[in-house]
């Protein structure tokens, strides 16, 4: 009998297993033509992140060769899904093919799952470039921690929800703009690649309640265990970031058009 009652169960959830692959699958093939353009966009940007800001600095001294070595893998992994996911997105609002999706007969979380399992494969790559050549370029040492495989996908998947959330919550156009002014905020106004007491008051103050300094943390930490560690606060902030951005894209797929 128990055998008979735990069947059902175990059915349901070999289909959804299966489900999710499917649309994992259908969303890696939906994007064959795109993710090689992509490739190339990531790797000038951990390019242009490191040989940029070295242009600027120079040589640097040892803190902030740390903050700039670390910050180019950082930058790939959050650019991914702050800015290119809110464009795939609004791209697929605007073609049809996200309200066909809506359309099938699985659960709506299973479309969030796959988009954000997709774009954090595809931030992994370019982030592990961008901190091979910083390394390189900074003649900085690392020491990384064993959460690091934890760390980096967390970072990625969660920069991936929020930008998920913005594309749903706001009309395609409007996302669109929004992505396009991230960029700058991440790559010029973020404690990222520069210490958080290096930008202005107010600006440090607005980051203790985004979801970018925290992440860079989290980098940080898992990185260069030895010099960074991750404050109590910024986890919660991430992980406030994280429930909000989960629950406003699942509603957002949930809702009825």
């Amino acid at each position: 009998m128990s055998a008979a009652t735990a069947s059902p169960a175990a059915t349901l959830g070999t289909s959804v297993v299966r489900q999710l692959g499917l649309l994992i699958q259908w969303q890696f093939r939906r994007g064959a033509q795109m993710f090689p353009l992509l490739a190339v966009v990531q790797t000038l940007l951990a390019a242009t992140t490191v040989f940029g800001y070295g242009l600027l600095v120079g040589d640097p001294p040892p803190d902030a060769a740390l903050f700039l070595a670390t910050g180019a893998a950082t930058v790939n992994l959050i650019m991914v899904g702050l800015v290119l996911t809110p464009q795939g997105v609004a791209q697929a609002k605007t073609e049809g093919s996200l309200a066909w999706m809506r359309t099938l007969p699985v659960p709506r979380w299973t479309f969030l799952a796959s988009d954000l399992v997709v774009y954090a494969l595809v931030a992994l790559p370019g982030s592990v470039l961008g901190l091979v050549v910083g390394t390189w370029r900074f003649g900085v040492t690392l020491s990384l921690s064993p959460w690091l495989a934890l760390a980096a996908p967390l970072v990625a998947v969660i920069a991936t929800a929020v930008g998920y959330s913005i594309a749903l919550l706001l009309r395609p156009q409007l996302a669109m703009l929004v992505s396009q002014v991230i960029v700058f905020v991440v790559l010029l106004f973020s404690p990222i690649s520069i210490p958080t007491q290096r930008l202005p008051q107010w600006l440090a103050t607005a980051h203790e309640w985004l979801p970018i300094a925290p992440m860079a943390d989290l980098m940080r930490a898992s990185l260069v265990s030895d010099v960074f560690s991750m404050g109590t606060r910024p986890a919660l902030v991430l992980a406030a970031w994280t429930v909000l951005a989960l629950a406003g894209a699942n509603r957002a797929l949930s809702r009825r058009t």
